[in-house]
């Protein structure tokens, strides 16, 4: 797999939840670290996602922002 991306998680499947039109999908990256992601359930459907199969995260972002409290 070659993307643009920078920020590419590798990670296994440990929940989807489908919808009619949206499906979150939950990845663990690290032991007791899991990131959640909706996408469209015909990308689901198309990616054969299955939990406990490899996946990956990627994030592209024009920016982050940081926040601390007062």
């Amino acid at each position: 797999m070659k993307i643009s991306a920078r920020n590419v998680l590798s990670g296994k499947v440990v929940s989807i939840v489908r919808g009619p039109v949206s499906t979150e999908v939950t990845l663990e990256i690290a032991p007791g670290l899991q990131i959640t992601s909706s996408i469209t359930t015909n990308s689901a459907d198309a990616l054969k996602l299955k939990e406990g199969s490899k996946a990956y995260g990627v994030i592209k972002a024009s920016s982050v922002m940081i926040g601390v409290d007062d």
